[in-house]
């Protein structure tokens, strides 16, 4: 069985002359993957790359994470991963706290209202502020927009890939 791996992060651009690369973090922990001493794995499938690098420095800046990894120390060395993602395997993802989910986990539940109406699949999570928003693709018809608060939400079973909803008042409208 082959690996699954998670994205937490993707390389934006390169920073300085010394070899360090901005990150733009995607994970709820970056602290934790950023660390030094982490490892990640550093993909880019439409330039053939895939490999292992580990965090020697990083530091937060304005929202993006400056990191160097161990063996590249200038610029014409990191130059070439630009637009590469970091990944960590699945096995590696942080313990949540009861009732907490990954993305991953809620991308792909089918989602049903209370009432037993299916009204489609999580497509796509965003994250406005307050709350996140589940986009649901429905069979036909444009995308249901889900928020994810607890008047709405009203259970969510991974394992069978099944959320229930209550519609509010206006909330498909």
């Amino acid at each position: 069985m082959s690996k699954q791996w998670l994205n937490v992060g993707k390389i934006v651009n390169t920073h300085g002359i010394r070899g360090e690369l901005k990150i733009y973090p995607n994970t709820d922990f970056p602290e934790v993957r950023f660390a030094a001493g982490n490892k990640l794995m550093m993909v880019n499938e439409e330039a053939g790359i895939s490999q292992v690098v580990e965090i020697q420095t990083s530091r937060l800046q304005k929202n993006m994470y400056v990191v160097r990894f161990k063996g590249f120390g200038n610029i014409n060395e990191v130059e070439k991963y630009k637009g590469c993602e970091l990944r960590v395997s699945k096995d590696e993802a942080v313990e949540l706290e009861e009732d907490e989910y990954y993305f991953h986990e809620i991308i792909g539940c089918e989602v049903i209202t209370d009432e037993g109406q299916s009204l489609g699949v999580i497509q796509e999570i965003l994250t406005p502020g307050a709350n996140d928003v589940w986009v649901v693709k429905p069979a036909k018809g444009k995308d249901i927009l889900i928020p994810y608060i607890h008047n709405v939400v009203q259970d969510i079973n991974i394992d069978d890939k099944k959320i229930i909803v209550h519609i509010m008042e206006g909330l498909l409208e």
